[in-house]
């Protein structure tokens, strides 16, 4: 069945004639006939008794008109109900982030954008590196926000995706300050290789991407890492609990660190040569983006230039 047919039908019902109802509806008489008819053939029913001048309505026809003006108005409320939705989502920026990144540093970093004037809704959805990197790749989010590393190949193409560095960061080795006692107790004064050496390690599994760069830029200076770490986790934030209830030493992002180094709840074990330096990064489709998306990205490079 056709819309168009429940509209002719119902100017047939106000006209009474095929004649007026097919001048109303912009058709010659045999057009909206024709269409009358292939209604009726959907029905399987006479709708309409032609014997009568002005035509009447059957029983069935009778009863199918309040039917027809409901499924219109349905129809009518469904694709206006869709249009809102359509717009809704225009005017919402989709991000997806690790959850490193989402647990601290995100929302401060919308408040700065807010500030500058950041338009919108807002959508974060948060998960591993390699569970929101197809979200930007299948175009069911804007934006992807995550760590980077310039040694470290990114999975996201040069010649499709565009970034703008937004934060700097650093992966830091930190334990609690009990397991470094107990370390040194057992084995005296030890130096931070010799307590990375001894010190049971936590690592970031596959589908991390701080664990991705960790392979590979510290991965060859510590094999246990890769190869027997006492407790393996996708997420930056299990590996802090493990560290703040001492069970060993991990790589953790200063910003969400950061509070638990100043109040001593975790200590950073290593000297400067055993920090990685990372970047956040802020990445997006090369191709272009609905009108808020578009002005958060100049806002966002604007803020990175001004940094």
């Amino acid at each position: 069945m056709e819309l168009i047919w429940l509209e002719d039908y119902l100017e047939l019902c106000r006209a009474g004639n095929f004649s007026r109802a097919a001048e109303a509806r912009h058709l010659t008489q045999p057009a909206f006939s024709r269409r009358i008819r292939a209604l009726e053939d959907w029905a399987g029913v006479t709708l309409f008794d032609r014997s009568t001048q002005p035509i009447a309505l059957t029983a069935a026809g009778r009863e199918f008109q309040p039917l027809a003006n409901a499924l219109l108005r349905q129809i009518e409320e469904a694709r206006a109900r869709l249009r809102e939705v359509a717009l809704a989502e225009m005017a919402t920026i989709r991000f997806a982030a690790t959850h490193a990144l989402s647990l601290i540093f995100f929302s401060g970093w919308l408040k700065r954008l807010e500030a500058d004037g950041l338009p919108g809704s807002v959508h974060l959805s948060s998960d591993t590196l390699a569970a929101v990197e197809p979200l930007l790749r299948e175009g069911r989010v804007q934006f992807l926000l995550c760590h980077a590393h310039d040694e470290i190949l990114f999975r996201l193409p040069e010649a499709e995706f565009a970034s703008v560095i937004v934060a700097e960061d650093r992966l830091l080795p930190c334990a609690h300050p009990a397991l470094i006692q107990e370390i040194a107790a057992r084995s005296g004064e030890i130096g931070p290789d010799e307590i990375i050496d001894r010190a049971p390690l936590l690592a970031y599994s596959s589908g991390s991407g701080l664990g991705r760069i960790l392979r590979g830029v510290i991965g060859g200076r510590v094999p246990r890492l890769l190869a027997a770490p006492a407790l393996t986790a996708d997420l930056a934030g299990s590996l802090r609990a493990v560290c703040l209830d001492g069970g060993g030493i991990a790589w953790l992002p200063e910003t969400l660190i950061a509070q638990d180094l100043r109040c001593g709840r975790l200590i950073t074990i290593a000297d400067t040569r055993w920090a990685v330096p990372v970047s956040v990064r802020l990445f997006r489709r090369r191709t272009p983006l609905p009108p808020k998306a578009e002005e958060l990205w100049r806002l966002a490079r604007r803020t990175a230039r001004d940094a």
